[in-house]
């Protein structure tokens, strides 16, 4: 296998088979009530603000840029993900999406549970694409690290790798939970899931070719995708949790997650 092969080969493994992973146990969750749903929903944006707060924003930090511009980044994402559902809402993408998904709801509340799903499902996708726009630069940087080895895949490269693989299972849990809870089919939840990693593969073939995207660069893709995800988490994710389940349990599920995502992180980043 030659130099871009296996490249190739190892990004596919930390990204897409990463995602898919996490795609296909989260997809595995009964989701046929709307305590189950409430529930699920809140670990999901537990695990999304935990992997906000001690991972994108952290390396966003540690990149040397201004924290005004990782906080105009965070804005900018927050803003954009907030415009694309109003236009959604305004053509109403919605309900033409999620036309099956009603079976959770009684007659009576048939439109409301086509207008919460519909949200569900907005923000399933979202999460993919903020996820994707966060795996590029992460691509980039294993793309060049095996350039400065000289295109050999040594053990900086496969740690690396296998951090970033480790890191989009409980991201891909909380991506198909969302999309599943939305309405979507398991198969095609778990799909997009996976597929949401492909730009951590076109992000190492460029940081191998071209070296560096520079700190304003890493810095700006990240915020923005971590401002995104939060829009989606507090817009989207907690307040569809609470009205699906009105008790105090969704609450200690959202802590749960975000206590998941720093175990996570912490035993990649710091346990070895």
């Amino acid at each position: 296998m030659g130099v871009i092969g296996t490249l190739l080969l190892v990004t596919s493994l930390a990204s897409v088979a990463g995602l898919a992973l996490g795609g296909l146990l989260g997809a595995l969750f009964n989701v046929e009530s709307n305590r189950t749903v409430g529930l699920l929903l809140s670990l999901a944006g537990g695990v999304m603000l935990g992997v906000v707060f001690f991972d994108i924003i952290p390396e966003a930090y540690e990149t040397g840029v201004s924290v005004f511009v990782v906080i105009v980044a965070l804005l900018v994402g927050a803003f954009a993900v907030y415009a694309l559902n109003a236009l959604l809402d305004r053509s109403g993408a919605a309900h033409a999406h999620v036309h099956a998904a009603g079976h959770l709801a009684k007659p009576k509340d048939a439109d409301k549970q086509h207008d919460g799903r519909g949200s569900l499902l907005r923000a399933g996708v979202v999460m993919a694409s903020a996820i994707a726009l966060h795996n590029l630069p992460e691509g980039m940087s294993i793309g060049a690290l095996y350039a400065g080895e000289g295109g050999a895949m040594g053990g900086a490269v496969l740690l690396l790798a296998a951090m970033i693989g480790l890191h989009n299972v409980p991201a891909g849990m909380a991506i198909a939970v969302t999309m599943v809870s939305g309405g979507m089919a398991k198969a095609r939840a778990v799909l997009l899931t996976a597929l949401s990693g492909v730009p951590t593969i076109i992000g190492a073939l460029f940081g191998f070719w071209l070296g560096d995207i520079g700190e304003l660069g890493l810095a700006l893709s990240l915020a923005f995708a971590g401002g995104a995800m939060l829009y989606v988490v507090n817009c989207e994710l907690i307040p569809e949790a609470q009205a699906l389940y009105r008790s105090k349990l969704p609450v200690f599920c959202l802590i749960v997650g975000v206590g998941l995502a720093m175990s996570f992180i912490y035993l990649l980043d710091f346990g070895g």
